[in-house]
């Protein structure tokens, strides 16, 4: 593979990297394609500046052209990239045993997830022996106020409630879109030392999540334990919560 032709020495070198990571980082679940447009609305630019960072980021293979619409998505590069990054993370090595160890217990999906602006990047997963299950989602990013992990790193983590956008978009009728109201939902969980979503990411799907703690103290990640809402029940989630509580205080990150 040939270097990209940016020169990051220079301040308009840097300024151009700084660009095409923006207008990757546009991409998500709900939007995994977009027109040129779209696209220098979004990042600010204008059309022909965009048009250029997009065309080096094509020819890298980090971004490809629908022939049908001819808008763009997210290319094979980068998969390889997150390969790379997962098969390297140490996060990642210690805490597969422990995922794999709730979801024996509890028969639901285990998760381990990090924090990416105002989402949760899924790191990794395990699925339970339930034929219904949550799963397949590694490398998918939520909304931190619409997932339990989201709202555990926001009520446990140093920028609290500061991490989150402007807007608190709701994706179901049951999702929080009152700052007071999540603020009150904060103070439950900073209590109980766990968070849940009901319903509120998508119907019929529910979840408790608490925080992954660094060697400092300070939250690093956080941890999940997921699935349908008609097995997880108010008295199940309590016990779930209790159980993840007690796997992410043995995860010690090597940092």
């Amino acid at each position: 593979m040939k270097p990209l032709a940016v020169n990051t020495r220079s301040p308009q070198g840097a300024q151009s990297a700084l660009r095409a990571m923006r207008l990757l980082k546009l991409f998500t679940p709900e939007r995994p394609e977009l027109q040129l447009r779209e696209l220098s609305h979004l990042a600010g630019l204008n059309k022909t500046t965009t048009h250029r960072l997009l065309q080096a980021l094509a020819s890298e293979a980090m971004l490809e052209r629908s022939t049908d619409s001819g808008g763009y998505r997210l290319g094979p590069a980068l998969i390889a990239l997150g390969m790379q990054a997962l098969a390297g993370d140490d996060l990642r090595s210690r805490a597969r045993p422990l995922l794999a160890s709730l979801a024996a217990e509890t028969g639901e999906t285990a998760t381990l997830e990090v924090p990416v602006e105002d989402t949760m990047l899924i790191l990794d997963e395990v699925s339970g022996g339930h034929r219904v299950a949550a799963g397949g989602n590694v490398g998918t990013r939520w909304a931190m106020h619409v997932t339990s992990t989201g709202k555990a790193f926001i009520a446990f983590g140093q920028d609290g409630m500061a991490r989150l956008g402007e807007r608190l978009t709701p994706l179901t009728a049951r999702t929080i879109t009152d700052r007071d109201k999540l603020a009150a939902q904060l103070d439950e969980i900073r209590r109980r030392g766990f968070a849940e979503t009901i319903d509120e990411l998508e119907d019929g799907f529910a979840g408790v999540g608490t925080v992954v703690r660094g060697r400092a103290g300070e939250v690093v990640a956080a941890m999940s334990i997921c699935g349908p809402t008609q097995r997880l029940t108010e008295s199940r989630r309590a016990s779930l919560g209790a159980t993840l509580c007690a796997a992410a205080g043995q995860l010690q990150p090597g940092y």
